[in-house]
């Protein structure tokens, strides 16, 4: 199993090569319209961040311009979906649905969304569907390199670690506190089981990322195998969930959120599908710690204290947190396992010996199905 550390190759696959220059020109032509400019709007600092999500690709950038000769402009963030030649990781990237979802949840929470501009579904303009929403300054907890190494969040004392992870605690427990949901976000809903759906949906997501390559994990399959045999027997009511519940998902003005991020995997589901993931994807990087000798964050977000906080802001009593955070672990198992297969496409790796090695975290993954994951 590959012991590198950097994600650097997770962190840019969706980063294309749109010229940027050219992009420039587009923006301002397309902007232009959309606010009426007396002359097209200059547009500045154009870039694509360093690091971000795998969902879409992220486009920063600065514009100016005049209505009637009264100035106007900003700084933005432009959400676009990858092109097909970048071997994209989800089958899908639905960013009419995603802006959807932030504005409904804009509208019935407290939730720092950021504030939505424009939504343009016409393809024409850049091969694809996009929004913009104006850019909110603040920190993130890293994801490359993971913040359990070196940064802001580890040099941060162990009482302002745990404002952060309060903090997106309490982001889960506002989302998952908005009402009528099917109606706030029909196209999230559907017949039956909102958890059936959403496990019927990883399955065929797997099969397209990997299966239909000719890839079969065995590990991804016993994973499949095993949360069917421990399928719970009651989920409770279902919420909306953010779906990458997470402090890397929440730009932060000192130790609070000044903005809510990537609701991209927003769904109908348990409580405990958010608080499975935002439990395993710290773990996730913490065993990547642990694994190369280093301390990483063992206080921060903590399952016991994870638990403790949830249900002290909502009375909602946890059930099933092992089911869940499994299922964590398979979701981001087919990811990891994607990318990897992304990388082999383009050179940039071999095959494994062992099928299970597409797997980042097999180790991790292999103790808790066993029952001999350590969380201490």
């Amino acid at each position: 199993m590959s012991d590198d550390p950097d994600l650097t190759a997770q962190q840019s696959l969706t980063v294309t090569e749109r010229d940027l220059d050219e992009l420039a020109e587009q923006l301002s032509q397309w902007l232009s319209g959309q606010v009426g400019a007396d002359a097209p709007p200059k547009i500045t600092d154009l870039s694509k961040p360093s690091t971000g999500g795998m969902s879409s690709t992220t486009i920063l950038f600065d514009a100016a311009w005049a209505v009637n000769g009264v100035a106007d402009g900003g700084s933005f963030v432009a959400r676009m979906a990858p092109e097909d030649a970048s071997f994209p990781v989800f089958q899908s990237y639905d960013l009419a649905l995603q802006h959807q979802v932030m504005a409904g949840v804009a509208e019935a929470s407290q939730v720092a969304v950021p504030p939505l501009r424009w939504l343009e579904l016409d393809e024409s303009f850049f091969g694809t569907p996009f929004f913009v929403m104006e850019k909110v300054e603040g920190r993130v907890p890293a994801d490359n390199p993971p913040y359990v190494f070196f940064g802001w969040v580890f040099d941060a004392t162990v009482e302002e670690r745990a404002r952060i992870a309060d903090a997106t605690i309490e982001v889960i427990a506002q989302v998952h506190a908005i009402d009528d949901i099917s109606r706030r976000f029909p196209a999230l809903d559907g017949e039956g089981s909102a958890l059936r759906r959403h496990f019927e949906a990883q399955r065929a997501w797997y099969n397209w990322a990997l299966t239909d390559d000719g890839v079969e994990i065995p590990l991804i399959e016993r994973t499949f195998a095993w949360l069917e045999a421990n399928w719970p027997a009651e989920t409770g009511p279902e919420v909306l969930n953010w779906g990458d519940a997470r402090p890397g998902n929440i730009l932060f003005d000192g130790f609070t959120p000044a903005a809510v991020l990537d609701w991209e995997m927003a769904t109908f589901g348990p409580r405990e599908l958010d608080l499975g993931w935002v439990i395993f994807i710290h773990r996730f990087f913490q065993d990547i710690a642990t694994r190369f000798d280093q301390p990483g964050l063992s206080d921060f977000l903590r399952r016991d204290a994870v638990v403790a906080k949830y249900e002290e802001l909502t009375g909602h009593s946890v059930q099933n947190l092992d089911f869940y955070i499994i299922y964590a672990a398979l979701r981001h198992a087919i990811v990891m396992a994607r990318i990897k297969r992304r990388m082999i496409h383009f050179g940039e790796d071999t095959v494994p010996a062992e099928l299970d090695d597409y797997v980042m975290h097999r180790l991790s993954l292999e103790a808790l199905l066993d029952g001999t994951y350590e969380w201490d």
